[in-house]
Parts: C-alpha cells; sequence; structure tokens
C-alpha cells in the first residue's frame, strides 16, 4: 500500500467570501433576503466559515448578517472590517448573535498600495494595525488578519505587519494575492518563510485568498496547502473582483480527486455542489462559462466518436470525476457531426427505441446531414429524425404552430396547436406577463405533465440578426430533472419546442421505467 494513503488527511477548512468578496463583481449585488437563501445552501454544504457581507456598507447588509449570523449557529461567521474603529463596530455588531464568529481586519502592506491608496508610511501602517487588532480582540476571541496585496509586498515589510498581528492577539494569518499575480512556485514557498522569519509565526493558523487575473487562483491556493495553509478562502463559481476569486468547486474537487496526492480533505458535501452553483448563478445573474470547470455545461459533455464510445464502455476512460456524486444531472453525450453509431444508438435506447440495421444506417444518414446543418442534434430532432427513419410517431406531443402578441402596453397573449402522437390537435390560448409565460402557460393545457418548469437558458449559436437561439429548458417531476433543448431563430418558438422535448422526457421515462417493471427487468 502506498505510504501516503495510510497518513491521516490534514483537514482545509474552506472560508466562503461569495456573499462579500464574491458580490463585489460588477452586476453581481443581490438583495439581502437572497443573501440569507444562499448562506443557507453554504451551510448546506459544508462549508466551515461563511463571510455574508461588508456590514458598514448599508443598512441591508448590515440586517442580511445580522439574520445569518442568528439563523446559522452551525457555521463560523466571519465579520469583515477595515482597520476603522466604525468598521469593526458595524461588524462585531452585526455578528454578536452567531454561535462561532470572528473579526476579519485587513489593510495594505504593498508600498504601491501605501503610495497611493492609503498615503501612510510603513510605521504608521504598522501603528494603525496595531491599535485595531488590538481595539477587535476586545470583542472577539479570533482575529483573522490580512495584509492586503501580500503578493506583490516587500517581504521584510511583510514580515513586520504579519509580527505586529500576531503581537496584537490575531489568531488567523490570511496570506492574499490580492491581484492575482503570484505564480504557484513562488507564493507557496512565501508561507514557509513567513513562519521561519515572523516571531510567534508558528503559533497561528494560516489561510490564504486568491484572485485569478491570471487563472493562477486554485494553483496557488493549492500551492500555499502544500506549504502548511489550513484554510483556503473561495466564492461559489469562482466570482469576484476583477477575474474572480479561487473557485469553491474547483478548489474542492482538486483535492476530493486528488486527495491522496496532496494529503488534504475537506469537509464539503460533494452532493450539492451543483444545486449550491445554480444557485449562485441564477441569484447573481452571472451565468457560467461552458466551459467552467466541474459546472460548465461542457464539463461532463462529450462530441467526439471516439470518446463517446470509450465512456459507453467504462466511464472512467474520459472521466475522472462522477458528476452524478456532485448532483449534476448526466447528460455526457451531445450528440453533433463528431458522433459516431454507438452513441445515437445509445440516446435513442433511453427513450425505449430500438432500431434495426437497416433503420438505423438510414437514421445515421439523415443524421450527419442535419449535423452539419444544425452543429448539434438535440433530442427533439433526434426524435423527429426516429420517426423519419422508422415512419413511426416518436414524439408524446409536437408544436405544430405558436402564435404571440406582445407589446409594451398590453398583456402577451399567445396561442399553441399541438399534435398528439394519435394525430389529433388541439389549440390552447393564454396570456402572461412576458410572451414565454404566455406560451408556457398554453403548452401547460395541452399536454398533461405535472412537471415543474425550473430553469431555462438562452444562448445565441451565432452573430448578427439572423443568429440562431438555442434554448434549454429544465423541468422536474418527482424529485428527477429533465432537460429539453431546441434551436430556432425564434427564440420563444425554441423554448416553446425545448419545454415540449422536456415533458416529453418525463413521458418517455415513465412509459419505459413501466416496460421494464411488466417485463419484470
Amino acid at each position: 500500500m502506498n505510504q501516503e494513503n495510510t497518513q491521516a488527511k490534514r483537514r482545509i477548512r474552506i472560508f466562503d467570501t461569495t456573499l462579500r468578496d464574491g458580490e463585489q463583481a460588477p452586476g453581481a449585488s443581490i438583495k439581502p433576503e437572497q443573501k440569507i437563501v444562499i448562506a443557507r445552501q453554504l451551510a448546506r454544504l459544508g462549508v466551515d466559515v461563511i463571510e455574508p457581507g461588508f456590514a458598514i456598507s448599508s443598512p441591508g447588509e448590515f440586517q442580511a448578517i445580522q439574520q445569518i449570523s442568528r439563523e446559522l449557529q452551525g457555521v463560523e461567521i466571519a465579520g469583515f472590517a477595515r482597520c476603522v474603529k466604525e468598521d469593526i463596530d458595524a461588524a462585531v455588531a452585526a455578528t454578536r448573535d452567531a454561535a462561532k464568529r470572528r473579526l476579519h481586519l485587513f489593510i495594505s502592506s504593498s508600498q504601491i498600495h501605501l503610495d497611493f491608496q492609503l498615503r501612510k508610511t510603513q510605521d504608521e501602517v504598522i501603528r494603525v494595525l496595531r491599535d485595531m487588532v488590538a481595539y477587535g480582540k476586545q470583542f472577539v476571541d479570533e482575529i483573522e488578519f490580512s495584509p492586503m496585496d501580500a503578493s506583490r509586498s516587500s517581504e521584510e515589510f511583510l514580515y513586520r505587519v504579519i509580527e505586529s498581528a500576531i503581537d496584537e492577539g490575531a489568531t488567523v494569518i490570511n496570506v492574499p494575492d490580492t491581484m492575482g499575480y503570484a505564480l504557484p512556485e513562488e507564493f507557496g514557498p512565501m508561507f514557509t518563510r513567513i513562519r521561519q522569519n515572523v516571531r510567534g509565526g508558528d503559533k497561528v493558523a494560516y489561510s490564504t485568498h486568491c484572485h485569478n487575473d491570471l487563472g493562477l487562483a486554485v494553483a496557488n491556493s493549492l500551492a500555499a496547502i502544500r506549504h502548511g495553509v489550513t484554510q483556503v478562502e473561495v466564492c461559489v463559481n469562482g466570482i469576484g473582483e476583477r477575474a474572480g476569486n479561487c473557485s469553491l468547486e474547483e478548489l474542492v474537487m482538486a483535492i476530493h480527486t486528488r486527495g491522496d496526492s496532496l494529503g488534504v480533505e475537506t469537509g464539503i458535501q460533494p452532493e450539492h455542489i451543483y444545486e449550491t452553483s445554480r444557485l449562485v448563478s441564477r441569484t447573481m445573474h452571472f451565468p457560467i462559462a461552458f466551459n467552467k470547470p466541474i459546472v460548465g455545461r461542457n464539463a461532463f459533455q462529450h462530441e467526439s466518436g471516439i470518446h463517446q464510445d470509450g465512456l459507453l464502455k467504462n466511464r472512467n476512460t474520459y472521466e475522472i470525476m462522477d458528476p452524478e456524486a456532485m448532483g449534476i444531472p448526466r447528460s455526457m453525450i451531445i450528440l453533433g457531426k463528431h458522433s459516431g453509431r454507438h452513441a445515437i444508438k445509445h440516446r435513442i435506447a433511453e427513450y425505449g427505441f430500438r432500431l434495426e440495421d437497416g433503420e438505423m444506417e438510414e437514421l445515421y444518414t439523415r443524421f450527419k446531414a442535419k449535423a452539419d446543418e444544425q452543429k448539434i442534434i438535440t433530442d427533439d430532432v433526434l426524435l423527429q429524425l426516429v420517426g423519419e427513419s422508422t415512419d413511426t410517431v416518436t414524439e408524446p406531443y409536437s408544436l405544430v404552430d405558436l402564435q404571440v402578441l406582445a407589446g409594451s402596453q398590453r398583456t402577451r397573449i399567445a396561442s399553441v396547436t399541438v399534435r398528439r402522437e394519435d394525430g389529433s390537435e388541439g389549440t390552447f390560448a393564454a396570456s402572461g406577463e412576458g410572451p414565454l409565460e404566455a406560451v408556457i402557460h398554453c403548452i401547460r393545457q395541452a399536454v398533461p405533465v405535472d412537471a415543474e418548469f425550473e430553469d431555462l437558458e438562452l444562448h445565441s449559436l451565432s452573430t448578427g440578426e439572423g443568429a440562431f437561439g438555442e434554448a434549454v429548458v429544465t423541468v422536474q417531476h418527482q424529485g428527477e430533472r429533465y432537460q429539453g433543448t431546441a434551436v430556432h431563430r425564434d427564440i420563444i418558438l425554441a423554448a416553446a419546442r425545448a419545454y415540449v422535448s422536456a415533458c416529453n422526457g418525463v413521458l418517455l421515462t415513465a412509459r419505459r421505467i413501466g416496460k421494464a417493471a411488466a417485463a419484470g427487468e
């Protein structure tokens, strides 16, 4: 047995600052009541510390921090403050009811910040931080201190700053790469030198807070861990100032996947990662990049025929993590022009269809022609192609026609015509505050599926006024999620088709399960 696997792993505490630093990303501001919802989810996720905001910034912010502190008694709450007495008073008051709390103080340590931002000498900075750490220590036992822009600071002065904070009672030293400037081979060893050169440096815990300006936030955080750091400050989806912060899900899954090599572990519950990511993205109106590691749309999806064939034989051929363990719906196969017969056969089997060899070749020919035209073959298009190849009806319901009346001073009105699999048609009308809402109300009358409309994603697949729009609709039925996708120049029509496709998925899955149960499988 590998010796490193027999040793106890060091626990890395996850300090989440989504609601403070993450919210500082331009356009990410959220309402106080939304902060509370996200904080509850962070607690379910298993973070060790939540930094819920900057109490001095507004009355609403103060009240949100206060409610989070009162409600979430099982997680430590960090009150964030500059080395300013009024900031400290606000942070202390807002977190007073927390079962576990700390005060997080910061002041700049780089010369460029001292010269142009603080306009103070090094001695003046030392005096301020000593006074404010001592002042904060009157109210709380746990003081976290951060020398801002540490990675661009003179190490000699950095040692003085950290030593002064420890002298006055700081218990956690957070060394941030505020500008995302450091390289891993520089950043990690800095923690070792701090412990060696700072009086009392071996008596405190160490943390790090890395920004992603050079795309190195996770790498720098892992380098810090290798040099003794026991806490990492992160944001869900990597949001935050400029290019963002160290991504919670990327750091956690790097540790989870390579924990034996790193010799560390966290207390995060991976099954809540995807749900947390989606909640933050929706609440802050921050879309997630398709190629974002862990939670991005393409992170566990494959179009290459070679990859798809390998995955169908053994998932580990092309995946190093299990997406379902993180709550990510299993949809690893994306059908496009690079897909092979095995992937197509697998997908239609999921809907309960099995084709003879001749029918399969007919479908494959139609599929390739359509893929050249449309790039991605969505499930509704695939089922249409199956129907054309076998001369059968493959979808329980299909959208025949859609009409929408919209305007700035009138209620949006829609009508849809839906064809049932027996060939009969029905037309339904409804209104809504928006055109899509009106259309969805129509479809709900036409398609008898008790499914909650959970999410809609709209993406432009090209540029210009003739661009195609891709709609991805997620519905929830009996605790399971179903997705439908459609592409069209009319985005309302694309969304309507995607919704019908998702509902068809619910019905076809129920039928497949029913057939399997009847057959005793």
